[in-house]
C-alpha cells in the first residue's frame, strides 16, 4: 500500500513562479504587505509628479488657459478660413477682437464705477443708518455702540497687523509679475494653437507606439471636442446670468448694475460657486444702498436665475457638454480652488470633462469605429480645391514632361536610325 504524499500549494505570482512562504507569516498580512508597498512607490511617484508640477505650474496653467480661450474662439478662425481669409488674419482677427472686447468692457465698467462712486458713497452711508436702525429693533440686543465696537476692533486689528498686509500687498505684486509673464506666454501660445493646432497634435500622437496612435488619436479629438463645447456652452450660460441678474439690479435701482452684471458674467465661469458669490456681492450691494427689503427682493431675483440655471440651464445645455455630477462639480472645484486658487477653479470642471470623455472613450474603445479621427491635417475646401487643382497640375506637367521625353527619345532613335543607313 502506497503512501500518498501531501503537498502544500504556495500561491502563484503574476510571472507563474510560486512565492517561497514563511509559515510565520499569515497570508493576509504577506497580501496586505505586497499591495502596501506598491502603493508606496506609487505614492512617491505622485509626490514627484506633483513637484514637478509645482516647478513648471505657470507654464502649465497658461497652456490650459490657451487652450480654453483656443477652444472659445476657434469658431471665428473656422468662419473666416472657410471664406477663403488666410490663416494668419483669420487668427489675428480672432484674437484682436476678444482683446478689444474685454478691454472694451473695462472700459466701460470703469466709466460707470467712475460715474456711480459719489451716489453710491451716500446711498452707503444712508443704508449703513438704515441697517443700523434695523439692527436695534431686533431682539438679538444688536445695538449701535456693539457695531461701533466691531468696527473700532477691526481698525485696531489692521494697526497691529499692518508688518503683515504689506507683505501680503508685495506677495500680491509677484503674483501680478506671474500673471503678466502667464499672458505673454498664453498669447503666444494661442497663436500656435489655433494656426498649428492640428499639426501640433498629429505630431504628440507620432509619439506613441504604432499600435497606440489611432485610440490616442481618437481621444484626443474627442476630449477637445468636449472641451469645446463646455466653453461654448458656459459662456452662454454667463451671459444668461449676467442678463438676468443684471436686469434685476437695475429695475430694483441697485447702483452699479452693470459693472454688478460683468462680474456676474465673469463669476459664472466658476460653477456652481462663482455665481453664488457673484450673487450674494448683489444682494450686499441692494443691502447697504437700498435697504433691507430692496435686499430681499434682489436676493428672490438672484434665487430664481439661479433656479433656471440648474433646473432648465444645466440638464437642457450644459448636460450635453459636460456629463458630470453636480457634487462631482462641487467637489473638484472645491479642489480646485484649494490648490491652485481662482485659477484652479476656473479650469476645474473643463479639465475633468476632459478626463471623463478621454477615459470613456477608451473604456468602450470607440476609436474602432470612429469616423472622425484622421491621420492628416484638417484642410477647408478652398484648400481641398487648391490642392486637388494643385495635384491636377502636376500630373499634367509631368505628362507633358513624359511626352517631351518621348518624342524626344524618338527624334534621336529617327537620327541614329538615319545615321546608321547605308549611304548611296
Amino acid at each position: 500500500m502506497t503512501q500518498t504524499s501531501h503537498q502544500e500549494f504556495e500561491p502563484v505570482s503574476s510571472s507563474g513562479s510560486r512565492r517561497a512562504k514563511d509559515p510565520a507569516i499569515p497570508f493576509a498580512l504577506d497580501t496586505a504587505a505586497n499591495w502596501a508597498w506598491r502603493l508606496l512607490v506609487i505614492l512617491a511617484a505622485a509626490a514627484c509628479l506633483w513637484w514637478a508640477f509645482s516647478k513648471v505650474s505657470l507654464l502649465v496653467i497658461s497652456i490650459a488657459v490657451a487652450a480654453l480661450i483656443a477652444g472659445l474662439i476657434s469658431p471665428v478662425v473656422y468662419f473666416f478660413r472657410k471664406r477663403k481669409v488666410p490663416a494668419g488674419i483669420a487668427v489675428a482677427i480672432a484674437e484682436l477682437g476678444l482683446i478689444a472686447l474685454v478691454l472694451g468692457l473695462l472700459a466701460l465698467v470703469g466709466q460707470q464705477m467712475a460715474e456711480g462712486f459719489s451716489d453710491l458713497s451716500n446711498q452707503v452711508a444712508e443704508g449703513y443708518q438704515r441697517v443700523l436702525v434695523s439692527l436695534n429693533n431686533l431682539p438679538f440686543n444688536i445695538g449701535t455702540d456693539q457695531v461701533d465696537s466691531y468696527i473700532s476692533n477691526a481698525t485696531e486689528w489692521v494697526k497691529n497687523n499692518s508688518g503683515q498686509i504689506l507683505s501680503s500687498l508685495a506677495s500680491v505684486g509677484s503674483t501680478a509679475g506671474n500673471l503678466g509673464t502667464g499672458a505673454v506666454i498664453t498669447l503666444f501660445t494661442l497663436i500656435f494653437f489655433l494656426l498649428e493646432g492640428e499639426k501640433i497634435w498629429l505630431f504628440i500622437v507620432r509619439l506613441f507606439p504604432r499600435n497606440a496612435r489611432t485610440a490616442v488619436n481618437g481621444a484626443g479629438r474627442r476630449g477637445w471636442k468636449s472641451l469645446v463645447s463646455y466653453v461654448q456652452v458656459q459662456v452662454l450660460v454667463a451671459f444668461i446670468d449676467a442678463l438676468g441678474i443684471g436686469l434685476a439690479a437695475f429695475f430694483l435701482g441697485v447702483p452699479l448694475a452693470f459693472p454688478l452684471g460683468v462680474l456676474v458674467f465673469l463669476g459664472s465661469f466658476i460653477p456652481v460657486v462663482g455665481a453664488l458669490f457673484t450673487g450674494a456681492i448683489a444682494v450686499l450691494l441692494a443691502l447697504v444702498a437700498n435697504g433691507p427689503i430692496n435686499a430681499l427682493l434682489m436676493l428672490l431675483m438672484v434665487l430664481l436665475v439661479q433656479q433656471i440655471e440648474s433646473n432648465i440651464l444645466q440638464p437642457l445645455i450644459m448636460g450635453k457638454a459636460v456629463s458630470l455630477h453636480p457634487l462631482a462639480v462641487v467637489l473638484v472645484v472645491a479642489m480646485g480652488s484649494i490648490l491652485f486658487g481662482i485659477v484652479g477653479a476656473l479650469l476645474a470642471v473643463p479639465v475633468m470633462a476632459v478626463i471623463n470623455t478621454v477615459v470613456r472613450y477608451l473604456a468602450h474603445r470607440e476609436w474602432e469605429s470612429d469616423p472622425e479621427i484622421r491621420t492628416e491635417t484638417f484642410l477647408y475646401p478652398h484648400e481641398i480645391e487648391k490642392k486637388n487643382k494643385k495635384a491636377i497640375a502636376e500630373k499634367v506637367k509631368e505628362r507633358l514632361e513624359n511626352l517631351k521625353d518621348k518624342n524626344q527619345a524618338e527624334s534621336a532613335k529617327k537620327v541614329a536610325e538615319e545615321d546608321s543607313a547605308p549611304r548611296q
